[in-house]
């Protein structure tokens, strides 16, 4: 058994005369969360489309499950759970009748076993016999989801999973990822939250104009962006005054007695910066390490501000 959930090589697609997809290349390992950002526009759905068999690709090889999608797509799709933007649920029937209209069309065994088992990993159970059209939003994005468990796939495909939730249901809908992800299921997730892509990927990719960008842990991404700093803190200023002269590059801000000092953040170079000040016997009250956010990640590699528009 390989150890890659999702394998994609050479990855192209075009519409007409316009590329979409033009040679991507990204591997996802099992048991992990990756997440796929990019400007609206970028090819993230047609990727999504293309993973889930959905769509046929020009050119390029993938293979999901360990099958190829062009040649094994039933294999593929018995062995994966796709989440859309929206829930797709049926409001007229209750909880538990979507529960167990998807078990019987997936002929699961078990089905009533099953069904009762997943009302109650998403706290759903005493919900379960209310007709679906009373649900808050954070209720149907968790029967949503239920509802893509039926079959146990082990890979899921995540489409912006929380969009237009309130920051409490988003969470909840966090934990529930991650104690997937702890059972050993992939998630391939497109966001349009940074914030949720930081808290919850593995593995980063962003997508422009067709192109990868970038690729890597979040940490990994934002140590690309400029300014990245150490804010150190002295007892007094003439600590201050000892440091700026040591570090040079350094800016100084004497009413908080502090240093900023330029840095990528790395345990080398922060090492490296502890060693200096030791070197000269110089103290300091306090450290701490200052990154870009993904926002400024996503500015930097693409061009554009997130504000919200990346999804599509």
């Amino acid at each position: 058994m390989s150890d890659l959930a999702i394998e994609v090589s050479g990855l192209r697609k075009a519409f007409g005369d316009k590329n979409v997809l033009d040679g991507i290349d990204l591997d996802v390992p099992v048991g992990t969360i990756f997440s796929l950002l990019g400007p609206n526009g970028a090819g993230k759905t047609t990727t999504v489309n293309i993973l889930t068999t959905l769509m046929k690709a020009d050119a390029g090889a993938v293979r999901v499950a360990g099958h190829d999608v062009m040649t094994s797509t039933k294999q593929v799709r018995a062995a994966i759970g796709v989440t859309g933007q929206f829930a797709a649920v049926d409001e007229l029937l209750t909880g538990q009748e979507n529960l167990q209209l998807v078990a019987d069309l997936k002929r699961v065994d078990s089905s009533r076993r099953i069904v009762t088992g997943l009302l109650e990993r998403f706290d759903l159970a005493e919900s379960a016999q209310k007709l679906v059209s009373t649900y808050s939003g954070g209720m149907r994005r968790k029967l949503d989801l239920a509802m893509t468990l039926v079959g146990n796939p082990r890979i899921i495909f995540l489409d912006e999973p929380t969009t237009g939730l309130d920051p409490r249901s988003r969470r909840t809908m966090w934990q529930i990822v991650r104690e997937l992800v702890a059972d050993g299921v992939t998630i391939f997730l497109t966001t349009q939250y940074l914030e949720e892509a930081d808290q919850l990927a593995d593995r980063i990719a962003v997508l422009d104009q067709g192109r990868l960008v970038a690729q890597g842990t979040p940490d990994d991404l934002k140590r690309q962006v400029p300014g990245s700093h150490v804010r150190l803190r002295f007892a007094d200023v003439s600590g201050l005054d000892a440091a700026a002269r040591v570090l040079t590059g350094s800016t100084r801000d004497d009413e908080d007695l502090t240093l900023r000092v330029p840095s990528d953040g790395g345990a080398q170079s922060l090492r490296a910066l502890l060693d200096r000040l030791d070197e000269y016997s110089i103290d300091t009250e306090e450290f701490s390490v200052h990154m870009p956010d993904l926002d400024d990640v996503f500015l930097a590699l693409t061009g554009h501000s997130s504000t919200k528009e990346i999804a599509r």
